[in-house]
């Protein structure tokens, strides 16, 4: 090693030896500790001075219960006498702005709320136990049928259906995603067109009640009303018959309004047994936001032909409605000669359907519901639904 940092080396080592040494005091008190039986491994050094701890431990205190105190004496009841006590007086520091803690606490109630409850929007379940509606009572699946429409879905590959067909006759049926939901279109009128008779037999209202046309109800799309004059008075009959005939828009919407409001009419849906019909715009619904699913259009149909539902005169009216409905482009034109077609159809840009109850000239009669998600206004939709009918109507009316 140079001598230099020979020098430098011994120099420090000193110099710590110096610094760290145990002095003879402190040897004595370790030997002492030893003797009454304390542990061998001993700081050689206090790195904490005791009297200094124990002086903060004091200080901390003396800042926590101030400020437990001020928390306490001050600001709680400022916070109680400001907030809390306005409360159950019914007042606010801020009189100007009022709160809907009933919108804060349930956002969607004001749209997908299906009952009233003492003033209040409610979501409420599908009858289950005794619904007002009966199920219909399948028997077999048609496979050759089912089999028939699978193989012309899969031709139509930008088409996406729904099938549903129920044979009076022995309770056959076919179902190609009958339980999923699609959008409703135009055949939302007819919950509302049973709703609306149901009303009528509760005495509610009377089919020679009238309504006068407002702007307020007058809505562009399907439908001769939207061209009439505003103050136009119409009676209930002819609003009901104008909504199934020529799909009238506007007479939708009167006759929602009379029946008290959407909410209303889901509200008797539910009560129905029906789970996943509703319906949440008013007419026309281009965006597609009231439901339903072919089973339970199917379930709707079969329903309004029962006398356990509906009175024989309601039902009468509501079949006059729709056998002499505008629109034959759709199952009515895969129908034979000679067939009669009791329907509803709907049309949407990305969505096609119709259903109605068929009666073939050798007195068959079936239910049949399509339902055909397209792409926009595409003509394949309408294509695909009047072979599907010609495919059905070939096997049931043999």
């Amino acid at each position: 090693m140079p001598e230099l940092a020979k020098k430098y080396s011994n120099s420090y080592y000193n110099s710590y030896n110096r610094s760290y040494a145990p002095t003879s005091a402190y040897r004595d008190s370790y030997r002492e500790m030893q003797r009454q039986g304390y542990s061998k491994t001993v700081p050689l050094r206090r790195n904490v001075n005791q009297k200094k701890v124990e002086r903060n431990h004091f200080i901390h205190k003396i800042v926590s219960i101030t400020l437990v105190c001020l928390i306490g004496f001050f600001i709680l009841p400022q916070g109680f006498l400001h907030y809390v006590l306005p409360m159950f007086k019914g007042g606010s520091l801020y009189p100007t702005i009022k709160a809907d803690y009933q919108q804060l606490r349930y956002p969607t109630s004001n749209y997908l709320a299906n009952d009233w409850y003492l003033g209040t929007r409610m979501l409420r379940g599908a009858e289950t136990k005794k619904p007002l509606m009966e199920s219909i009572s399948e028997s077999a699946k048609i496979e050759s049928l089912q089999n028939q429409l699978i193989g012309l879905a899969a031709a139509y590959p930008s088409i996406h259906p729904a099938v549903y067909v129920w044979n009076y006759e022995d309770g056959s049926y076919v179902d190609i995603n009958a339980d999923e939901v699609f959008a409703t279109a135009s055949i939302i009128k007819l919950p509302v067109l049973v709703q609306l008779f149901r009303a009528i037999e509760r005495n509610d209202l009377s089919i020679y009640d009238e309504m006068t046309l407002t702007e307020y109800y007058r809505t562009e799309g399907s439908g001769s009303l939207q061209f009439k004059a505003g103050g136009s008075k119409y009676s209930i009959d002819d609003l009901a018959r104008i909504m199934i005939t020529e799909s009238d828009n506007s007479a939708t919407n009167m006759l929602v309004s009379k029946l008290g409001s959407m909410t209303n009419i889901n509200s008797g849906i539910r009560e129905w047994g029906l789970k996943k019909t509703h319906i949440q715009t008013w007419l026309p619904d281009l965006g597609g936001t009231n439901k339903t699913t072919a089973r339970e259009m199917a379930t709707i149909l079969y329903n309004i032909d029962s006398p356990n539902f509906l009175s024989t005169s309601s039902r009468e009216r509501i079949f006059d409605y729709m056998g002499h409905v505008h629109n034959n482009r759709l199952i009515q034109a895969g129908l034979g000669v000679g067939a009669t077609f009791l329907h509803k159809t709907g049309d949407i840009g990305t969505m096609l359907g119709d259903a109605g109850i068929v009666y073939t000239p050798n007195n068959k009669k079936y239910i049949v519901v399509i339902l055909a998600n397209r792409p926009h206004n595409s003509p394949l939709g309408k294509e695909y639904i009047v072979k599907a009918s010609e495919i059905i109507y070939n096997t049931l009316a043999k």
